[in-house]
């Protein structure tokens, strides 16, 4: 939720609303990017521009019913998020306000928190008398979630500074507002605010890198993320977006996913609500929902609130990260957020930029971004924050300004083919218009963690990959059967590896997740049954032969074995190999 109150509020009166854009009067004090709160229901506004002593505030919600006249508080702070125990397995809009029943919708005005009924188990980790500094633990709240959560000594305290412990309460159930401790003379709750467009801070970055495990073989075998990290999934209409970040907040190896549906439709939101509720977490074994905080900030809401819903998302990401928690950020979509900047400085009267959006579109989306990382935090634990962005360029230009900004800033791109979509394989991430600067670093991580050979595989498969691309257009002049044979193996190295490694079904429950082993075994299959033809065609065997062998248990690998089974895998790859043998 975003609070709504404040200690001694400044009044002014409302002197003009044109739509969203409200201007007031009498604010002395007032500054740029502070809350106010507008007419007698207390609709949100943000200040945003100030000349001659008029105040111009952007309302967050439908400003029907609001008049000239209308009395305006001030309330003192930026646009702040209150963070706690409640945000776990909660569905909230863009302000963070909690939307508890399907259907439901918020009057303007509403402000709701974690309630004075709900109550969490507070276990104290530091006496009275001790000695904490700011993001260090206080104690441990034990809820339904995965994992216990922290409360910790408030961040906005001068770093590295020992306070005093001078009281903590026993164990026991306490409500989220209750004062759990008093450090340096400082009430602890649960609840903490925060200004959700203000980083929150930690000790250092961390530079050995860890990789993601999204379970989606393409991403986890091709064009990999590391944790801490940022990606963008361009993409047009159709080419399965929303599904593969579905995939990967149902799958990855994350302790938090927060999904952000910035502007999408009602319908799909729904969906994905209706879905994470009913998904067992294959770690845990407890309901998906209970490591999950959905923000469904849908395309009827408020364009304000559509453009706050972001921050509030990483902010929400921070907090859990803060407690040495790992957090993904999944925001579908950035171009939606991108376009509620256009409509907003296009309503201030700003002068536009390319396509109309504003001059700091670049700026924003940096900032956004940049607030990725894996780092040591305040408490000395590690923790990080993944930010994942859809972008849903207008007709599928990847040339408009919101695709080519945000690959400028992140470190791996998926980009979405329209041709792989409309043939069916999915994920449609195309291998070529893709890329992945973790790549390198996460090599070498991998062969720390048992697998030395993980940085060659993919080298040997973007080869043939490539290799076979170009060999199918000349394939599409000459006919493949007047090419030399090495050729068309590689031919069939291609589809191989579209066919047994790179498709992968969101809807099999074998195959809608993969674990590294089994990723790893199919591309060590297929190699082997490329370089056996290979060899074939070097002993004078008839590429005709080798194309007319049934290869079909590789084919069904994936489908046919475990999320895991990599020793199925084998066994299939040894009996595909066994077959080839018979040619020779």
């Amino acid at each position: 939720m975003v609070a709504v109150t404040a200690g001694t509020a400044i009044e002014g009166r409302v002197v003009k609303v044109s739509g969203s854009l409200v201007e007031v009067e009498g604010l002395p004090g007032a500054v740029i990017s502070e809350v106010v709160a507008l007419g007698r229901v207390g609709l949100l506004g943000e200040i945003v521009a100030v000349a001659d002593g008029v105040f111009t505030v952007q309302a967050y919600e439908d400003t029907g019913g609001l008049a000239p006249g209308a009395t305006v508080a001030a309330l003192g702070r930026p646009l702040s998020a209150a963070l706690g125990p409640h945000l776990l397995g909660g569905v909230f809009d863009g302000l963070l306000r909690p939307l508890s029943e399907a259907g439901e919708w918020l009057e303007p005005g509403a402000g709701a928190g974690p309630g004075d009924t709900l109550r969490w188990r507070f276990t104290p980790t530091a006496a009275p008398g001790a000695d904490l500094a700011a993001g260090e633990a206080v104690g441990t709240l034990d809820g339904d979630g995965p994992f216990a959560l922290l409360v910790t000594v408030p961040p906005d305290l001068p770093p590295g500074v020992p306070l005093a412990v001078e009281s903590v309460v026993p164990a026991g159930e306490y409500a989220a507002d209750e004062t759990l401790a008093v450090i340096g003379g400082r009430p602890v709750t649960m609840a903490t605010s925060w200004p959700v467009r203000r980083p929150r801070p930690f000790r250092a970055r961390v530079d050995e890198v860890a990789a993601l495990h999204t379970g989606q073989r393409v991403l986890d075998l091709v064009q990999p993320i590391a944790r801490g990290s940022t990606a963008s999934v361009p993409g047009g209409f159709g080419t399965g977006k929303t599904m593969l970040l579905q995939q990967i907040a149902k799958w990855c190896d994350a302790d938090v996913i927060v999904y952000v549906g910035c502007g999408e439709r009602g319908n799909e939101m729904a969906d994905i609500v209706e879905e994470l509720q009913s998904l067992v977490d294959p770690r845990s074994g407890r309901p998906l929902r209970l490591r999950t905080v959905v923000i469904a900030n849908t395309s009827n809401m408020p364009m304000m609130a559509r453009e706050a819903s972001i921050y509030t998302g990483v902010t929400v990401a921070e907090y859990f990260r803060d407690m040495g928690l790992h957090a993904v950020v999944i925001a579908d979509s950035t171009s939606r957020w991108a376009e509620a900047l256009r409509e907003f400085a296009s309503r201030r009267g700003a002068l536009p930029a390319e396509e109309g959006y504003p001059a700091g579109l670049a700026s924003a989306l940096a900032a956004f971004y940049e607030r990725a990382g894996d780092v040591r935090t305040l408490g000395g634990g590690r923790g990080s924050v993944t930010i994942i962005g859809a972008v849903s360029p207008p007709g599928g230009d990847m040339t408009e300004p919101v695709t080519a900004h945000t690959q400028r800033f992140v470190r791996a791109t998926w980009m979405l083919d329209r041709d792989l979509a409309y043939a069916r394989h999915y994920p449609a991430v195309a291998w070529e218009g893709s890329f992945s600067r973790d790549a390198g670093a996460l090599a070498g991580w991998y062969a720390r963690n048992g697998d030395p050979t993980w940085g060659r595989r993919r080298a040997r498969m973007g080869s043939l990959l490539a290799e076979s691309d170009r060999l199918a257009s000349l394939a599409e002049l000459v006919g493949e059967g007047a090419m030399p044979g090495s050729e068309r193996v590689v031919l069939l190295a291609g589809r191989l590896l579209r066919d047994c490694v790179l498709r992968q079904s969101a809807l099999s429950p074998n195959d809608g997740f993969c674990s590294a082993a089994k990723g790893a075994a199919l591309v060590d299959a297929v190699l082997a049954v490329v370089d056996r033809c290979q060899s074939l065609i070097e002993a004078g065997v008839p590429a005709t032969r080798i194309e007319e062998a049934d290869l079909g248990a590789l084919v069904r690998a994936a489908e046919a074995t475990g999320p895991a089974d990599a020793e199925g895998v084998a066994a299939r790859r040894d009996t595909v190999l066994a077959e080839l043998e018979t040619l020779s």
